[in-house]
């Protein structure tokens, strides 16, 4: 018989039926306390594993505040109150959008553009709309050179990161028509010859909606490029008191030289990249293909909404989200969100048009009937 060699010299060989030590025997009160602590062990497991379905912010999304909170702050040295209209152009400019500003004179859209634009260590360009305004005034031409003997491609206005197009419904139509491909694709073709935008590229256009002598009303497919139209209103009284206070003693308006670049173009890609992570529920994106859906069949609209609008509240919810300090998309911020991205997208019948209904109106009426799901 072979010998075991790990058994020490001088211990006695342990029988294999020799009981154990009584001492080291579980009891049978000691067994059912085992198996109650292993079934409560199995409940806990089960409860984490529950609560991690829940939204938790995973994700850090303190950069998307921070980002917000210090363009606000440059801005505001300057622009009164228009918070919502603040809000919306960020949102805009971090999800590639493009956004048409409407509202009365002498209420603050261009001097906000400006103030945005100078708040960012990029390029910015201006661009005044005027009827006898050429496409090629905006895009560029072909211009002769004389040394070379051959034509080259002179960039126009246009090719900046942030442009500001002042009265856009003035120019005709064949100039706004210029504008269609680089606001959708950002690039310019002339000549069979393509010219990409630099990054980021960002369009903030101005119109007036009480002037009609001498303009030219954007046709939907033009204003179905803008991811917002926001409306403007005039500042309340309080506000307006601190605008006469604020420039009592400057009337050249010498602050908008306080307004200071707080991030450049590196720094807005990390943001954006931030943003697409957002975590949205499958229930939420159906939730928004309902939402534009119903426009497409509602009896008080001529005209509904395109699936370009669905990917608009898709990304501006999350963007909304990230601004709010949170990783996971709400259905409030899928509402919030709505009204700005659809006013221009749809068209009224005409029966609600003669009632006087607004578009708004029938948006908000929209909201409420669609089922938000839990």
């Amino acid at each position: 018989m072979e010998e075991n060699t790990n058994q020490h010299p001088n211990e006695k060989p342990q029988d294999e039926n020799q009981n154990l030590d009584p001492v080291n025997e579980p009891t049978s009160d000691q067994t059912g306390d085992q198996e109650e602590n292993n079934l409560g062990e199995e409940e806990v497991e089960v409860t984490l594993s529950e609560s991690k379905t829940e939204p938790e912010n995973r994700l850090d999304v303190t950069p998307v505040a921070h980002f917000y909170q210090s363009l606000k702050k440059e801005i505001t040295q300057l622009v009164v109150g228009q918070d919502e209209m603040l809000e919306l152009l960020v949102t805009a400019l971090l999800t590639g959008g493009h956004c048409l500003l409407e509202g009365l004179p002498g209420i603050a859209k261009t001097l906000t553009a400006k103030s945005l634009s100078k708040s960012i260590d990029v390029p910015f360009s201006r661009i005044q709309f005027t009827p006898d305004l050429m496409p090629t005034d905006v895009t560029g031409t072909t211009v002769f050179n004389l040394k070379e003997s051959e034509f080259n491609f002179k960039k126009g206005p246009i090719f900046s990161s942030i442009v500001l197009i002042d009265e856009i419904n003035r120019a005709p139509a064949k100039t706004q028509a210029a504008l269609m491909e680089v606001m959708e694709e950002k690039q310019i073709t002339y000549d069979g010859v393509s010219y990409p935008m630099a990054y980021p590229f960002f369009v903030i256009a101005t119109q007036n909606p009480i002037e009609q002598e001498g303009t030219y009303t954007l046709p939907e497919a033009q204003l179905d490029r803008f991811l917002f139209r926001i409306k403007m209103d005039y500042p309340e009284l309080h506000e307006e008191e601190l605008i006469l206070k604020r420039f009592e003693r400057d009337f050249s308006m010498t602050q908008q030289n306080d307004v200071k670049a707080v991030v450049g173009p590196e720094g807005l890609k990390q943001v954006q990249s931030i943003i697409e992570q957002v975590y949205i529920k499958e229930e939420l994106l159906k939730y928004i293909a309902a939402i534009v859906n119903n426009t497409r069949k509602n009896g008080d609209l001529h005209l509904g909404a395109s699936p370009r609008a669905s990917l608009a509240i898709m990304k501006c919810s999350k963007a909304f989200a990230a601004l709010n300090g949170r990783d996971f998309v709400t259905p409030d911020d899928i509402k919030r969100v709505c009204i700005p991205i659809l006013n221009h997208r749809v068209i009224l019948s005409h029966e609600r048009e003669m009632e006087g209904s607004t578009v708004e109106e029938i948006i908000q009426t929209i909201l409420e009937t669609v089922e938000v799901p839990r």
